[in-house]
């Protein structure tokens, strides 16, 4: 069986799209996951007594262990498939994700918070598996449409997280007991998705690794495991500019989760749910928005060639650097939420266009490839959250981040493809696939 070379979106009868529909499924549980303090930040600093440093220190932990995991986390994918990589991740995620519940101190909530930004990782198992199921024609739309879609488990989180809370409390629960019981949610759902995949997903068109090298099969794409993987990506100049860029576009995404609903409560006096609310429009623009951003790559490619993408990438980082400037500086409520919605639209489209080159860079050492630009995405949002330490102020380290991500733009336009990359592009269909 071969790559999938159009996605049957309402399918589940082939391998490609059943690891389509429950890839996208599983990252968005993840980073539901990953994301369900965030919203709840205003009650969990007011449990624990946090202060400015505190509440960056919780920011940084979210997202830093994410790098070491991604970086391991692709390898281990060519090594091991995604099936049993991502099916692990989800077992071993769910745990800090429900211990984050009985925080009793500042100190217990930070270590758990810390934990549970390896679930992060998810993205890359998410790019990986997608990246193996679909032809070079349409991959770059299933993997902005996978990753899009499970992104917006960030947005739905914001939403639904204080929502979920004003239902306890209605119930009887007690404030103190709330938030917590709220956050049992994901652990939960985490175990079940992992269920889930163990039983309905393969590794590649052809079937699962391990019974593929078995039998004598040659798997193309997983011919460098481990570190052979990293060492090969890491020695492409291509992977670091885009690991750059990564960490402009999806840093700040990650960035702006962490902080929009108590940037919203603080500097414009919204209530918990209204702020979530309105933290929420970014993250659900994740649904259409990055997926607008790997489909427009892939028909720019096929007009221009490979470098259409790069610099496809380019304007809309230049897009997300100006938008995010007119965010910082915005003087009400309404201003703020339009210019978000603006500049988030940028940002999750170049997320997409970024991942969309990703399968083009390195076909033989795919999983070290996505693992180093994924890690890159982390490395900005801590890096981030740095400025905000330093600078101890969200609108100015808004700010600054405008003008970052402005000049980071140049990156996408260094990443260049040779005659040879371009002759490897396969661009024929084969008639014979029906996902």
């Amino acid at each position: 069986m071969s790559k999938a070379t159009r996605i049957a979106l309402f399918s589940l009868g082939t391998p490609q799209m059943r690891a389509f529909h429950l890839t996208w499924l599983a990252f968005f549980v993840c980073f539901f996951a990953w994301f369900a303090c965030a919203p709840l930040m205003p009650l969990i600093k007011g449990e624990f007594g946090l202060d400015v440093g505190q509440i960056a220190n919780i920011n940084i932990a979210a997202v830093a262990v994410t790098i070491l995991v991604r970086l391991i986390i692709g390898p281990m994918c060519d090594r091991f498939g995604p099936r049993r990589a991502y099916t692990g991740l989800l077992l071993v995620g769910a745990l800090p994700v429900i211990g984050v519940a009985f925080a009793q101190s500042y100190e217990s909530f930070l270590f758990f918070r810390l934990l549970i930004g390896a679930v992060g990782a998810s993205f890359v198992i998410t790019q990986y598996h997608t990246s193996v199921m679909f032809a070079p024609n349409v991959v770059g739309t299933a993997n902005a449409a996978t990753a899009g879609w499970g992104n917006a488990g960030g947005g739905v989180a914001q939403a639904v997280m204080p929502l979920l809370v004003a239902a306890l409390l209605m119930l009887g629960v007690s404030h103190g007991w709330g938030w917590r019981v709220a956050l049992l949610v994901p652990g939960v759902l985490m175990l079940i998705m992992a269920a889930l995949y163990w039983r309905f997903t393969q590794d590649c068109p052809e079937g699962n690794y391990d019974a593929l090298r078995a039998a004598g099969v040659s798997i193309d794409n997983a011919k460098k495991g481990g570190w052979a993987s990293f060492r090969a990506a890491a020695a492409n100049y291509r992977v670091w500019m885009l690991f750059i860029t990564y960490g402009a576009c999806f840093g700040v995404e990650i960035f702006i989760h962490n902080i929009a609903a108590i940037y919203y409560v603080e500097h414009f006096q919204l209530s918990l749910a209204s702020a979530g609310i309105a933290a929420a429009s970014f993250g659900l623009l994740a649904l259409f928005a990055r997926a607008l951003g790997g489909y427009i790559s892939d028909r720019v490619a096929l007009a221009g060639g490979l470098n259409r993408r790069a610099h496809l990438l380019f304007v809309l980082m230049i897009g997300e650097g100006l938008g995010l400037l007119w965010f910082a500086h915005a003087g009400s409520v309404t201003g703020a939420v339009v210019a978000m919605l603006c500049f988030g639209m940028f940002t999750h489209m170049a997320c997409g266009a970024t991942y969309a080159l990703v399968p083009f860079i390195d076909r033989r050492a795919l999983g070290g490839v996505a693992g180093i630009i994924g890690a890159g995405g982390n490395v900005g949002a801590v890096l981030a959250g740095f400025l905000m330490k330093g600078i101890g102020n969200t609108q100015q380290t808004l700010s600054a981040l405008g003008v970052l991500v402005t000049v980071s733009a140049l990156c996408a336009v260094a990443v260049r493809f040779t005659t040879s990359d371009k002759n490897d592009e396969p661009v024929a269909i084969d008639n014979k696939v029906t996902a």
